[in-house]
C-alpha cells in the first residue's frame, strides 16, 4: 500500500475498499437441508498474513481518524479474519462519516448477514441502492436475503437488475440460478448456471447448484460431471459428495453411490441426503425412485 510522509494515500485505501468490497460478495452455494450456506470468501487464514494487516490499518486508522475509506478497508480485512462484529463496527463508523457511501452501506450488509442478522442486513442493502441505483453488488446481496427469507419474487426482481447492470457478474446468475431453482424451473436454474460458469469457471458452487437441478431432470451423467467438477474445487463439501451419491445411485451404479455417501457422511454426519442414502443402500426401506 503507497505511504508518503507516513500517510496512505486516500486513492491506494479507496482502491483497497473496492477490491474488499468485491471479495466479501462471494458466491453462495445452494441452500438446502443438505447442507448450511457457504461463502466463498470465508477462508481461514493460517498464514497470520491478515492479522499483520490488520495491524498495520489500525495504524492508518489512528492516523486518519477521519477518514471513512480508512475503516471500510479495515473493517474488510476483519471480515476476511471471521471478526464480523468488529468488521461491523468499522463500517458503521465509515457510514457515520460518509453516510452517501454505498459501498459502506454494502460491506455491512454483507458481515451482518454472516452472523445472522438478516433483517438489518436487508435494511443495509436497500439503503446502498437508495444511495446508489446503479450499484449492482446490493442487489444481488439483497437477493440472496429475500431468497432466504422466501421473497422469491422479490429476489428475482433484484437479480434481474444486477444482470443488467453488471452481465458479467457471474455471481448475479448464480443467484437467480438459485432463486429459479427454488421455484421448480430447474430448466431455467440450469441455463443461468451455465452463464455463471462461463463467466467464472473456477469456484465449484454454480458446478454444485447445476448438479441438483440436472438430477432434477434426470440428467444423471451430467450432474455427476458437475460433481467431479465441484469437488475437485473443494473436496471438503459434504452435500456435493452427497448429491454425486444421489446421482451415481439414481444411475443404478450402487457401490459408488454408497462410497460417496460414506464419505459425505465422514465430513457432515448430520447430512440429509447421505443419511436417506446410506438407509436405503444399508439395507433400510424404501427406494430412491419412490
Amino acid at each position: 500500500m503507497t505511504q508518503r510522509n507516513g500517510l496512505v494515500s486516500k486513492a491506494a485505501l479507496v482502491g483497497a475498499a473496492a477490491i474488499a468490497a468485491a471479495g466479501l460478495a462471494g458466491c453462495e452455494t445452494v441452500g438446502s437441508a443438505a447442507g448450511a450456506r457457504q461463502y466463498a470468501v470465508l477462508e481461514t487464514d493460517t498464514t497470520g498474513a491478515t492479522s499483520s494487516n490488520i495491524a498495520s490499518l489500525s495504524e492508518v486508522v489512528q492516523r486518519n481518524p477521519n477518514d471513512a475509506a480508512a475503516y471500510t478497508t479495515r473493517g474488510a480485512a476483519y471480515a476476511r479474519a471471521g471478526q464480523f462484529n468488529e468488521a461491523i463496527a468499522d463500517f458503521t463508523k465509515a457510514i457515520q462519516l460518509d453516510p452517501n457511501s454505498a459501498s459502506a452501506y454494502n460491506n455491512r450488509a454483507l458481515a451482518s448477514r454472516q452472523i445472522g442478522r438478516d433483517s438489518a442486513s436487508l435494511q443495509d442493502f436497500s439503503k446502498a441502492i437508495a444511495i446508489d441505483p446503479n450499484y449492482g453488488p446490493a442487489y444481488i446481496g439483497r437477493a440472496n436475503v429475500e431468497r432466504a427469507q422466501g421473497n422469491l419474487d422479490g429476489a428475482l426482481s433484484d437479480l434481474n437488475v444486477a444482470i443488467r447492470l453488471s452481465p458479467e457478474s457471474a455471481e448475479a446468475y448464480h443467484a437467480r440460478g438459485l432463486v429459479k431453482q427454488k421455484q421448480g424451473l430447474d430448466t431455467q436454474a440450469i441455463a443461468d448456471f451455465d452463464a455463471a460458469i462461463d463467466r467464472n469457471p473456477f469456484v465449484s458452487a454454480p458446478y454444485a447448484a447445476r448438479g441438483q437441478s440436472l438430477i432434477a431432470t434426470n440428467q444423471y451423467p451430467k450432474a455427476i460431471e458437475d460433481y467431479n467438477a465441484a469437488l475437485n474445487v473443494n473436496n471438503k463439501d459434504a452435500t456435493s459428495w452427497a448429491y454425486r451419491g444421489l446421482a451415481y445411485e439414481k444411475s443404478g451404479q450402487r457401490k459408488e453411490a454408497l462410497e460417496n455417501y460414506q464419505r459425505a457422511a465422514g465430513i457432515d454426519a448430520s447430512n440429509a441426503v447421505a443419511k436417506s442414502g446410506l438407509s436405503r443402500l444399508q439395507g433400510g426401506l424404501g427406494s430412491v425412485f419412490n
